[in-house]
């Protein structure tokens, strides 16, 4: 990924003139793109590591994988939150970890924990850095170094077992890298996050993520079966069998503990056959409420799609949804839903029907395959345009939170109005894409005009959205996880007790402290 932007720089996406002329029409941009500060220019804080300490670190991985160059710190700066990219747009100094690490194997772990506790080395493990919550910032914690722990080479298939369809891989395996050594034996996990290009299996795990099909396949956490972690107390193995009454799960502790227990070196997951056939429809409904209703139908009936999610009036009429198509009316009025329904021909097709006189009942009209099909080919582009719309003057960024169902038309009025108020003239959206039985999460998107310091611009319209959460009895996050941008609402979600409770998990695991300060835990 690029040290200042989201991803591929082949895959930019330049503003389409339908953007451009939505811009100026809604929020006044018109203004010309900055340019980009080039990686040659950039300032990096000198690394703080003494001679000593990089020698012992040479010593475990080394000196081709202790690695203290300014352009492989920049690469490990921080994340891809709107925070994160415009910091990056700083003449300034550019804070960077002292050195980033590339271990090859859990004995090297093991070592470098070790080392790192005697020497008083804060670590940040490191997965694809696609984190938009702080989650890999490099923070000190009080230490004088800090390195970043990159799990790259941690990328193998492990095992597979194809009668019980479980699949062991390394943490650092990407999305498609998952996909790729599990297809070859003709199986999926079927987990698309919109970080799926770039994220890592360890990285899932670490922040209970969350991905588009969840539907039909359910979150990371519920896709999980076992892992092991080394922490600087010992290693961590979990996970016997599918199901057990041997005490709290402890694999509870480590899947969305993001790195401050512990270093995730392998997890198991289940998996599926790769599918036979898709079945895709899109749907439009004449309001949000009307849609959310709909929903609700179908995931408490139990009629099976793989893919069902909601747009609001204003994401449906920028096109939101399908990122090759964004300001311009290819659908007019009302909101859009996509479904889709994997599995055999015959299966698909059965949840399908179902599924489809359900929502026809709830009020559903059907726009056919294509709007679904066009989401699905541009699911992955939405962060590159933000790219383009920060560099434009845009404000651009998105927020996530869940509730139940009776509680979803007050949290999207909240977070809405909190989100309006702060920022003056905006475009905020809206959409559900995870369903639960009992309630739903709603994604926020919100457009409008730099201001002033656009840093500081949005961490008031960010604080005000995080309150109007809280205060309307919602989560702070639903799969973006906590990070440092999220932690000072931890308190607030798990209460004083919950906190001592994390606290003293951290200091039997993780006695000296050097695992992720700053982030999860107040």
């Amino acid at each position: 990924m690029k040290w200042n932007a989201w991803g591929d720089p082949q895959a930019a996406k330049p503003l389409s003139d339908g953007i451009k002329a939505l811009l100026k029409q809604a929020l006044g941009i018109e203004g010309p793109t900055t340019p980009e500060l080039a990686i040659t220019e950039v300032q990096v804080r000198p690394s703080a590591l003494t001679d000593s300490d990089r020698a012992a670190l040479e010593g475990v991985v080394g000196a081709q994988f202790c690695r203290t160059d300014d352009t492989s710190r920049l690469l490990h700066a921080g994340g891809k939150s709107t925070l994160d990219l415009l910091r990056r747009k700083d003449t300034g100094v550019q804070d960077a970890p002292d050195a980033v690490l590339l271990p090859g194997g859990e004995d090297d772990i093991v070592e470098l924990l070790r080392i790192c506790s005697q020497r008083r080395i804060a670590v940040v493990p490191f997965g694809g850095g696609t984190t938009v919550v702080g989650g890999v910032d490099p923070e000190r914690g009080g230490f004088a170094s800090v390195i970043s722990l990159d799990l790259r080479r941690l990328d193998d298939l492990h095992s597979i077992d194809a009668v019980s369809g479980e699949a062991e891989l390394g943490a650092g395996a990407t999305g498609p890298r998952a996909e790729e050594l599990l297809g070859a034996h003709g199986f999926s996990l079927g987990h698309f996050p919109q970080s799926f290009q770039f994220a890592t299996i360890g990285g899932f795990a670490a922040t209970r993520s969350s991905g588009q099909d969840s539907a039909g396949y359910g979150r990371f956490d519920d896709m999980v079966r076992g892992l092991r972690v080394v922490t600087p107390a010992g290693v961590l193995d979990l996970g016997r069998a599918p199901a057990s009454a041997a005490g709290p799960d402890l694999r509870q502790l480590i899947v969305g503990s993001e790195g401050v227990f512990g270093i995730i070196t392998s997890v198991r997951v289940r998996v599926h056959p790769v599918s036979e056939s898709t079945r895709y429809e899109a749907w439009s409904f004449p309001d949000f409420a009307t849609g959310a209703d709909a929903l609700r139908a179908v995931i408490q009936t139990g009629t099976g799609p793989t893919v069902i999610r909601l747009s609001d009036e204003a994401e449906t009429g920028v096109n939101l949804a399908t990122t090759e198509s964004i300001g311009e009316q290819t659908i007019t009025g009302g909101c859009l839903a996509i479904t889709a329904f994997e599995g055999t021909a015959a299966h698909a097709e059965s949840r399908h029907a179902e599924t489809a006189a359900l929502l026809r009942a709830h009020g559903a009209t059907s726009l056919g395959e294509a709007p679904a099909r066009g989401w699905e080919h541009g699911r992955f582009g939405a962060p590159y345009l933000r790219d383009s719309l920060l560099a434009a003057g845009a404000l651009c960024e998105t927020l996530e939170t869940a509730t139940n169902w009776s509680n979803v038309p007050a949290l999207k009025a909240a977070v809405t109005a909190a989100l309006s108020e702060s920022l003056g003239q905006a475009l905020v959206m809206c959409h559900i894409s995870h369903v639960y039985p009992t309630g739903a999460s709603l994604y926020f998107t919100v457009v409008a005009a730099q201001q002033g310091d656009p840093i500081e611009q949005w961490r008031r319209a960010k604080t005000a959205a995080s309150d109007a959460m809280v205060r309307t009895g919602a989560t702070i996050t639903h799969h973006h996880a906590v990070g440092a941008d999220h932690r000072p609402w931890m308190q607030a979600e798990i209460g004083e007790l919950g906190v001592e409770i994390l606290r003293s998990v951290k200091a039997a695991l993780d006695p000296a402290g050097i695992l992720n300060p700053g982030k999860l835990i107040p």
